[in-house]
C-alpha cells in the first residue's frame, strides 16, 4: 500500500508536468529573428567617393556606413555584422596607416568578424601582427594555415557565436594566393583546398558542434567561366553551409541567389560589390520547430 507521502509527490509530479507542457511547447515554438548585415572589398574607402565619381558618386565612406549600421541596429535586437575580406589597400589610408584606421572604425563599429582576403596581406605577415589589437573582432580563416607563422594561433580556423540561443557557426574560406600575392608578404603560409576544407568545416559544425544556422565567409569570388573554385561552385558542391557571404569578385548582388546544394536544399550567397558603397542584409528566422528560414535578402545604399 502507498503511503500519504507517495501520492503527494505523485500528485506534484503530475502538476509539474501539466504545468511544464506549455512552457516547453512555447520554448519550441519561438522564432529568433537574426539580422546579419555584411560588407566585402571595401578596400580601405575611409572617405566616402567624390561627388564627381563616375561610378559611386558620394557614396561609401565608414562614418555613413557606421550611422546606417547603428540605426539597424536600433530597430532589430539581433544583429551580427560580417566582413568577406580585402579590408586593406585601395587609398592613401591604408599605405600612410598599415591598416590601423580601418580595425579601428570595424570595432567602433561593432563588427562580429571578418575573412582573410589575398589584399589583407598586403602588409604582409608582421604589418597584419602589428594591426591585430586594434581589431576587437574575430578574424577567421580555415584553408590558410598559419600554424608555422608569426600568425599561428591569432587567426580563427572558425568560430561559434551563441545569439539569443541560437548556435551560428562561422568559418572562412580564401582564394589560392600563389601568383595574387608575394610570397614575401604571406611567408610559410598553407593553402587547402577550399572545397575540402569546406567540407570538413561545415560538418564540424552543423553535425558535430550543431550549429543551427552556419555561414561561410568566403573570398572565392561568385563565379567564373573556367571550373576556378567559385561561390556558385561551392553552394552546388557543399552541404551543412545556410549562407555563403562573398567577395573578391566585386559583384553587386542586390536580390538574392538561392540554389540547391548536394542535398538539394537551399543555399543562398550574398555579396555587396566594392568600397562600401553598399551593405548587405539577411534576415533569418529560426525555431526549434521549423529550423531556418531566410526571410529576406537586400543590398542597402550607403549615402
Amino acid at each position: 500500500m502507498k503511503s500519504k507521502k507517495t501520492y503527494i509527490y505523485l500528485f506534484f509530479a503530475f502538476l509539474f508536468a501539466v504545468l511544464a507542457a506549455p512552457a516547453e511547447m512555447q520554448a519550441q515554438n519561438k522564432t529568433v529573428k537574426i539580422t546579419i548585415l555584411f560588407t566585402n572589398d571595401t578596400h580601405s574607402r575611409i572617405e566616402a567617393y567624390p561627388k564627381n565619381d563616375s561610378k559611386y558618386p558620394g557614396l561609401g565612406g565608414y562614418a555613413r556606413r557606421a550611422e546606417l549600421i547603428k540605426n539597424i541596429r536600433q530597430q532589430e535586437p539581433n544583429v551580427m555584422l560580417f566582413d568577406a575580406g580585402d579590408v586593406f589597400q585601395g587609398t592613401p589610408y591604408f599605405n600612410f596607416f598599415g591598416g590601423e584606421l580601418e580595425f579601428k572604425l570595424m570595432s567602433l563599429m561593432g563588427y562580429t568578424a571578418m575573412n582573410m582576403g589575398n589584399h589583407d596581406f598586403d602588409g604582409g605577415l608582421e604589418g597584419l601582427l602589428k594591426q591585430l589589437p586594434n581589431a576587437t573582432f574575430d578574424i577567421i580563416s580555415s584553408n590558410y594555415d598559419f600554424s608555422e607563422t608569426i600568425l599561428k594561433d591569432k587567426i580563427k580556423p572558425y568560430k561559434i557565436y551563441n545569439v539569443a540561443g541560437v548556435k551560428v557557426g562561422v568559418f572562412g574560406l580564401g582564394i589560392g594566393l600563389k601568383g595574387l600575392v608575394s610570397v614575401m608578404n604571406y611567408g610559410n603560409t598553407k593553402y587547402s583546398n577550399p572545397l575540402e576544407k569546406a567540407a570538413e568545416m561545415a560538418y564540424l559544425l552543423k553535425k558535430e558542434k550543431k550549429c543551427d544556422l552556419v555561414i561561410c565567409l568566403s573570398h572565392l569570388g561568385f563565379s567564373y567561366e573556367d571550373d576556378q573554385v567559385s561561390d556558385v561552385v561551392l553552394a552546388k558542391q557543399s552541404k551543412n553551409i545556410d549562407i555563403i557571404i562573398g567577395g573578391h569578385s566585386h559583384t553587386f548582388i542586390d536580390k538574392p541567389y538561392t540554389f540547391k546544394n548536394s542535398d538539394n536544399k537551399n543555399i543562398i550567397i550574398g555579396q555587396v560589390g566594392t568600397g562600401g558603397v553598399k551593405i548587405g542584409r539577411v534576415d533569418v528566422l529560426f525555431s526549434k520547430k521549423n529550423g531556418i528560414k531566410v526571410e529576406s535578402l537586400s543590398a542597402l545604399e550607403v549615402f
